[in-house]
């Protein structure tokens, strides 16, 4: 009862995630042939910084947008737009490796249920015992171009975490499907968009992760909408 309560409050509480962004918004970016269209202007909510639309425009309840100057602007839109990507992969991540879906690219779940999957990782380390460390590799690498993308070399910035003038906050110029688009407006749009889901999957990924520390279930089964197949003493790690 307690979880459905929650997810309520959750969902009704990020619902405008799946809105399209009013033209009401407050902190409207003005837009030309910048930075993806968008000219900061210290004015403006987080200078102008897509993200901000009704029914709470400005939000910011704990000052972080206060007061601040280009660069620390864009610095914290660039780790909050990093943690929405990772938030949203990992919430369609614990979905799908779940029951009743149950899709694991890295082993064979047909004959037996893992359990949920902040579990998972126990598995993988049985089975895989390199992957951590190639996964390791690939993250520090992925983070090494968006440095080389966005950042001021080190011994030409000015203060730590500097970052370049003609660098948008979370555009490290990855587009295989071409989805961005060249106008300012619609950019702004869709960044609104991306981030909305992404705010949304935050708050969803640690729900679901509270959920499954508290009770041991995976999500679909806690609703009663899978069986629950899972035996605690086939994991290769026992708490």
């Amino acid at each position: 009862m307690k979880s459905q309560v929650i997810a309520t409050l959750l969902f009704a509480s990020s619902a405008n995630a799946f809105v399209s962004p009013k033209k009401k918004a407050v902190g409207t970016a003005v837009f030309s042939d910048g930075l993806n269209g968008w000219v900061p202007d210290e004015s403006q909510f987080a200078w102008g910084l897509p993200g901000s639309l009704d029914p709470v425009p400005a939000f910011d309840p704990l000052g972080f947008a206060e007061d601040v100057d280009l660069n620390r602007i864009k610095t914290l839109r660039e780790a909050e737009l990093q943690h929405c990507r990772v938030a949203m992969l990992a919430a369609l991540g614990m979905l799908v490796t779940e029951e009743p879906i149950e899709y694991h690219p890295l082993f064979e779940a047909y004959n037996r249920d893992i359990g949920p999957a902040i579990r998972h990782l126990d598995e993988v380390r049985a089975i895989s015992p390199a992957f951590f460390e190639i996964f390791a590799v690939i993250i520090a690498s992925l983070e090494l171009n968006r440095a080389l993308v966005g950042w001021v070399a080190p011994g030409e910035n000015q203060s730590f975490q500097d970052l370049k003038d003609d660098y948008y906050p979370g555009d490290v110029g990855f587009d295989p499907l071409n989805l961005k688009p060249t106008d300012g407006a619609e950019f702004a749009e869709i960044q609104t968009k991306e981030l909305q889901n992404g705010r949304l999957a935050m708050l969803g990924i640690a729900g679901m992760v509270a959920q499954e520390l508290v009770n041991g279930e995976e999500i679909f089964v806690n609703l009663g909408l899978a069986q629950d197949r899972f035996d605690p003493s086939t994991l290769p790690v026992q708490f």
